[in-house]
């Protein structure tokens, strides 16, 4: 594991906000010569704890505005079940994010399509479909004042 400090720190959460920024600027920001910066960051890279780089897209301009989170628990607790879940829900593009949570519910969504009517089709034809669902609770968005996801 990787010990962090206060520069480490910086350098996350610099590259967090603007993961395409020159090393030179990074370098600037949080402090150090560009040698060291870059050393620090291989280093994040090597031990895992950047995991990757993305582009932060407005689904917006792709047609996709519409977003929902959405609770759903299973009929059956079974590990089974879970994997069968988990494979067709791994399928449907519609969804984003799939997290298995603990609480009333086994897992939450989160659904990017068109439009309401893109929605009622995802939930009635594709997650209603599935035998493992015994209930479906949706959260639709209005609006996110903050959402630092990449």
């Amino acid at each position: 594991m990787l010990k962090s400090d206060r520069i480490t720190d910086k350098i996350l959460r610099e590259l967090s906000a603007q993961g395409r920024i020159s090393n030179q600027e990074l370098a600037e920001r949080v402090g150090l010569s560009a040698s060291a910066c870059l050393r620090r960051v291989t280093a994040l890279e090597r031990e895992g704890v950047i995991a990757g780089y993305r582009a932060v897209i407005d689904r917006t301009k792709l047609g996709q505005g519409f977003t929902a989170y959405i609770g759903v628990g299973l009929s059956d607790h079974s590990k089974a079940s879970q994997e069968a879940f988990e494979a067709s829900i791994s399928q449907a593009e519609e969804v984003r994010e799939c997290h298995n949570i603990t609480g009333m519910i086994e897992y939450l969504l989160r659904v990017e399509c068109a439009d309401l009517a893109a929605y009622k089709h995802f939930h009635t034809e594709v997650l209603g479909t599935l035998p493992q669902v015994s209930s479906i609770t949706s959260y639709v968005v209005m609006g996110s004042p903050k959402d630092e996801r990449a």
